[in-house]
C-alpha cells in the first residue's frame, strides 16, 4: 500500500485528495487510523500530495506575542460553546467583505462550507468532537484569494497547514489575504465511532439537524422534537460514554498521538481554545471564557477589532490547562483494548477499558430510568432531530 504519509500517520486533512488532478487517492479510515492510499494506476508521479500534506512539509510554528483571555458580547456569547471569540471573529470579518471557512454539520457529515453572510455564520458555531472532513474547500479558498478577497479559515491545526500549503504557489499578495484561527485540538476519532455510539443509542446521525458535544463548561446527548421539547437520551446527570472516550483520550486516529502541532509554537495567525486557567469568578467561567493565543500582527488586528472583552491572562495556567501546548494526547494503555472490542459495540468496548466508569453510570442510567433516584446536572451531548 502506497501512503502520501508515513502509513497510519495522515491527519485527515484532505489537502491530497484536493491537489490530485488523476483522483488517484483516497483516504481508509480504519477506525483507529487514516491512510491517504494512492492508487499507482493512475498516479503520475507528480509529488504535488507530498508537497501539500502537513506531515511531509515543514510549516513554520511561532510561539504567541500576545496572550489574552475574554468573550463576546452576551447574545453571541450565550450561543458559542465557550466564551464567542471565534463567533465576535467571524462577524467582524463577514461585516467587513471578507468570507469564512469553516466546518458545519450537515446531512450527518462535519464538511466545510465558505460563506460572507452573517447570517449563515451559526452554521460553523459549537464544537465538534469528531473528525471532520475539509475536501473541496481548499480549492474554494484559493478561488477567493485569487479573485482578491480576503479569507479567515478557521480549523484544526493540521487543517490550517494545510490550508497554508495549498495556496503556497499563490503570490504573496494573494497569501496575505488567508487569515487563520486553528484550534486548540486534544485530537479527533473517526466520524464512524460517532455514528456507531449513536446507532446503539437507537438515533440515525442522516437525520439530525444539529449536534452539539457541549454546552459551556458543560459536557457530554438529548434531542429536540417538533415541538422544540428536549428528551435526554443519557439522562441528564449520567455520563455518555462518547464523551468519556474522548475526553480521555481513548478513541482518537492515531496520528493525533504524536501530533507536531500540538506545541506552544503555532501554525495560525490566532489560536483559540478555552481559558480553563482562568483567574475569573466561577460565574464568569460558567458563561464561556475564550483563551487567545496571537501569533502575528493580522492576528491581532483581528482580535482587537471583533468587540471582544478581553483581559490579561495567567501564562502558566493557561498552558497547565492546556496539555496541547506543550505536547500532544498521550494515548492510555487501554486504546488497543478499545479497537480490538469496537466490533462488538461502542459501549461494550468502552465497557472492556473502563468497567468502573461504564457500570457505575449504567447503573445510575436505569436507577433514573426507573424512578428510583432522579437525575441532575447537563452533561450531555445535545442534537436534534430534523423533521423533513
Amino acid at each position: 500500500m502506497k501512503t502520501v504519509c508515513k502509513q497510519d500517520y495522515c491527519t485527515g486533512c484532505m489537502a491530497c485528495v484536493g491537489k490530485c488532478k488523476k483522483e488517484a487517492i483516497t483516504i481508509k479510515d480504519t477506525l483507529s487510523a487514516y491512510n491517504a492510499v494512492i492508487d499507482e494506476s493512475k498516479c503520475i508521479n507528480c509529488g504535488a500530495c507530498e508537497r501539500v500534506c502537513p506531515n511531509n512539509r515543514k510549516m513554520e510554528l511561532k510561539e504567541p506575542i500576545s496572550w489574552q483571555e475574554g468573550w463576546a458580547i452576551d447574545d453571541v456569547r450565550m450561543k458559542a460553546s465557550s466564551g464567542g471569540a471565534a463567533s465576535a471573529m467571524m462577524k467582524y470579518f463577514v461585516e467587513n467583505g471578507g468570507y469564512v471557512a469553516a466546518c458545519l454539520f450537515i446531512n450527518g457529515e462535519f464538511l466545510f462550507d465558505i460563506t460572507d453572510k452573517k447570517d449563515e455564520l451559526i452554521n460553523f458555531t459549537g464544537s465538534k468532537y469528531v473528525k471532520s472532513n475539509p475536501v473541496g474547500i481548499y480549492d474554494k479558498i484559493v478561488e477567493k484569494l485569487k479573485n482578491g478577497n480576503k479569507v479567515l479559515f478557521i480549523g484544526l491545526p493540521c487543517q490550517v497547514a494545510a490550508a497554508k500549503n495549498y495556496t503556497a504557489t499563490l503570490s504573496s499578495n494573494k497569501r496575505e489575504n488567508l487569515y487563520t484561527i486553528d484550534l486548540i485540538c486534544h485530537g479527533s476519532p473517526s466520524p464512524k465511532i460517532l455514528n456507531l455510539a449513536l446507532h446503539e443509542k437507537g438515533v440515525d446521525i442522516k437525520q439530525l439537524k444539529e449536534i452539539r458535544f457541549r454546552n459551556k463548561t458543560n459536557f457530554g446527548i438529548s434531542t429536540q422534537n417538533k415541538d422544540k421539547e428536549y428528551k435526554t437520551i443519557t439522562p441528564a446527570g449520567v455520563q455518555d460514554m462518547y464523551t468519556y472516550a474522548f475526553l480521555t483520550s481513548l478513541d482518537y486516529t492515531e496520528n493525533c498521538y504524536s501530533c507536531r502541532y500540538a506545541a506552544l509554537g503555532r501554525v495560525s495567525d490566532v489560536t483559540i481554545g478555552d481559558s480553563w486557567g482562568s483567574d475569573r469568578p466561577d460565574s464568569e467561567q460558567g458563561k464561556g471564557i475564550s483563551l487567545m493565543l496571537c501569533q502575528t500582527n493580522k492576528g491581532m488586528a483581528l482580535i482587537e477589532n471583533s468587540g471582544l472583552q478581553l483581559e490579561k491572562v495567567n501564562i502558566e495556567k493557561a498552558i497547565e490547562a492546556n496539555h496541547q501546548l506543550r505536547h500532544p494526547s498521550i494515548a492510555p494503555e487501554t486504546r488497543m483494548t478499545f479497537f480490538a472490542n469496537l466490533d462488538t459495540g461502542f459501549h461494550r468496548a468502552v465497557s472492556k477499558c473502563a468497567p468502573k466508569v461504564y457500570y457505575k453510570q449504567k447503573l445510575k442510567e436505569n436507577l433514573i430510568k426507573f424512578k428510583i433516584i432522579r437525575g441532575g446536572g447537563a452533561d450531555r451531548i445535545e442534537y436534534k432531530i430534523s423533521f423533513r
